[in-house]
């Protein structure tokens, strides 16, 4: 029938080309996008079917272009792209900027004393160590005691760092003492992400040619996604972290900052107004199915994918976000 919907929509790729940095960028805000974290089970559930049905060649009913996107995004948004499973809601990067704008509000708030800095500190790592599980490359399972090793870590870290840059904060002038989060949170991602996902640089993540065929697991490709993960991680902390310190230092000199509910209004304002535009565009930076030159991999994959697949020359795999 003229009205049934085609079956030739490639919904295994974006919407958007990926190639360029818009199209990541189109993507990704469809993907972070905070409204589908308030999503019910069963609108999440019913978007799957309606996905894993048209990947099978089968449409739904009446199913128009525009609902197969929207059921796709929201799958997207919901559901590990290697492994399927429905990933833990906090755990989701729609769930960035409501979780950040609390978490970051209160470690740029709260920064004066030690107990805080540290205390901030354990539950911005805690909130890490769940999104960079949930957010793994691969479909490997990470063992109990590798998440232990990666919780303490990273929080260790952390706190360690914190406390180090709140040291020496005290003999700099007082906007520096500002910056003290930003650097325990760039410092802690460069600890945090490599430990959470440490099987995959011991074990590798799968690689695939063009047509999605498995072709091994790399270590080097691991290297390469958590590599830009950090950088993605960084950056998205950047605006909400790094920016608003400057504004509010200069703010605070003002007499209408005095009124600590208005100094407060307007500093989560200012941090939710970074966030909503940090978090897809940091992770547009790369590509999600990333990819590296044969070349690149370790010598005996490289031999095994000219047996299997002579034609192939660069692979392709889930970075993780």
């Amino acid at each position: 029938m003229s009205g049934e919907l085609s079956l030739n929509i490639n919904i295994k790729e974006p919407r958007w080309d990926q190639g360029t940095f818009m199209g990541r960028a189109k993507h990704f805000f469809k993907v972070t996008d905070p409204r589908t974290v308030l999503l019910s089970s069963d609108t999440l559930d019913e978007a799957r079917v309606i996905v894993e049905d048209y990947r099978s060649g089968i449409a739904k009913p009446g199913l128009t272009e525009d609902e197969l996107w929207r059921a796709k995004y929201i799958y997207d948004s919901a559901f590990h792209p290697d492994t399927g499973e429905k990933m833990f809601v906090i755990g989701r990067m729609s769930a960035q900027v409501p979780m950040n704008m609390s978490i970051t509000g209160c470690m740029l708030t709260f920064y004066r004393t030690t107990p805080a800095v540290v205390f901030w500190q354990w539950v911005n790592q805690s909130f890490n160590a769940v999104v960079n599980y949930t957010n793994r490359s691969g479909d490997a399972p990470i063992t109990v005691n590798q998440l232990a090793a990666a919780y303490i870590s990273a929080t260790t870290g952390a706190v360690v760092t914190a406390l180090g840059f709140k040291s020496l904060a005290t003999r700099l002038p007082p906007i520096a003492s500002r910056f003290v989060p930003f650097a325990a949170v760039a410092a802690a991602n460069c600890i945090n992400i490599p430990f959470m996902r440490q099987r995959e640089l011991k074990y590798g993540i799968p690689v695939m040619d063009e047509n999605g065929n498995r072709l091994g697991e790399s270590p080097n490709a691991a290297k390469q996604a958590i590599v830009q993960v950090v950088v993605s991680r960084i950056g998205m902390a950047v605006p909400a972290m790094a920016i608003p310190p400057v504004i509010m230092n200069a703010l605070e000199k003002r007499a209408f900052m005095k009124v600590s509910r208005l100094r407060a209004w307007l500093s989560f304002s200012c941090f939710f107004c970074h966030l909503v535009f940090a978090t897809p565009l940091c992770c547009a930076l790369f590509p999600q199915k990333s990819s590296m030159s044969l070349s690149g991999l370790e010598a005996d994959l490289q031999e095994r994918i000219r047996q299997i697949s002579p034609q192939t020359t660069t692979v392709y795999f889930n970075k993780g976000l």
